[in-house]
C-alpha cells in the first residue's frame, strides 16, 4: 500500500513515539504547516521526516544549490512520519511546532515539483503485532546494558534512575533515539524490520559504545593539558 506524504529532510532520525520540536521559518514549510492545520478534523496531520544522507537541505530554486534528493543532496530511503500535536504561530509568520513520531515508511519516489515543499510516494513498513517472546527476553538484556551505558555518560547516578519502558518496541525506539549514536547508526536501526532484530542490533551497538567509553576514560590526561591552551607553533 502506498501513500503520498509531504517530506521534511532533516539532519536527524525520528523514531515512532519520540517527540520532535521544530522551529519553522522557511516559507515552503510555513506553507506545509498551514496545509496541515487546514485539514479536516479526523484527517492525520502528519508529514514524513527523512534523514539527509549527504549534502544540505536548501530551498528549491536557490541559484547554484541543489534541492533535497537531487544533484548533490541525497536522502535515506526509510523515514518516519511526524504527527503535528502543537502549533504556535510567531509574530514573524513562522511557527514553533511539536510533533511525535508515528509510523515508518520507505520512500518509493520523490517529487520536488508538485508543491513548494518536497513530497514523496511512500510505502508503509510493517510494525510488530502481538506477543514476541524473543523480543521480551532481549528487552530485559537491553535495559540492563543501557543502564550501564547511561552510567558511563551521566555522572549523576540519579540521572539513570528514570523508568525505562517495558514494551520491547517502545524500548527499542527510545534506546535508538537517546544513545549517543551516529545518524548512520540510528538510520540503520530505524530501517530494521522487527523489534527483536532491532534490540539485537542495539545490544551490539551499546556494547561497542561502552567499550569505547571505558577505553577513553582509561587513558590518563594530565590536568595541565586540559587547563592550558595549546602552545603556538
Amino acid at each position: 500500500m502506498t501513500a503520498r506524504l509531504p517530506i521534511f529532510p532533516l539532519g536527524t532520525v525520528l523514531f515512532p513515539g519520540l517527540v520532535l520540536p521544530l522551529h519553522i521559518f522557511e516559507e515552503r514549510y510555513r506553507a506545509l504547516v498551514r496545509h496541515l492545520t487546514g485539514l479536516p478534523e479526523g484527517v492525520p496531520r502528519e508529514f514524513g521526516v527523512v534523514a539527509i544522507r549527504a549534502g544540505w537541505e536548501v530551498a528549491p530554486g536557490t541559484p547554484g544549490r541543489p534541492v533535497p534528493g537531487v544533484g548533490g543532496v541525497t536522502l535515506h530511503e526509510v523515514g518516519c512520519t511526524a504527527e503535528l500535536r502543537q502549533v504556535t504561530e510567531l509574530a514573524d509568520g513562522g511557527f514553533d511546532i511539536v510533533t511525535v513520531g508515528r509510523r515508518r515508511f520507505r520512500v518509493a519516489r520523490l517529487d520536488e515539483t508538485a508543491e513548494p515543499y518536497l513530497t514523496a510516494e511512500v510505502q508503509w513498513l510493517p510494525e510488530p503485532g502481538g506477543p514476541d517472546e524473543a523480543a521480551d527476553l532481549l528487552a530485559a538484556r537491553v535495559i540492563s546494558v543501557f543502564r550501564q551505558y547511561l552510567g558511563l555518560i551521566r555522572p549523576d547516578p540519579e540521572d539513570i534512575s528514570e523508568q525505562l519502558p517495558e514494551d520491547p518496541t517502545v524500548l527499542s525506539h527510545l534506546v535508538a533515539a537517546t544513545a549517543m549514536l551516529t545518524v548512520d547508526d540510528r538510520q540503520r536501526l530505524l530501517a530494521v524490520d522487527g523489534t527483536a532484530a532491532r534490540l539485537r542490533a542495539e545490544l551490539r551497538l551499546l556494547n561497542r559504545e561502552a567499550t569505547l567509553l571505558r577505553q577513553v576514560r582509561a587513558v590518563p590526561v594530565p590536568l595541565s593539558e586540559l587547563a592550558s591552551p595549546p602552545a603556538p607553533n
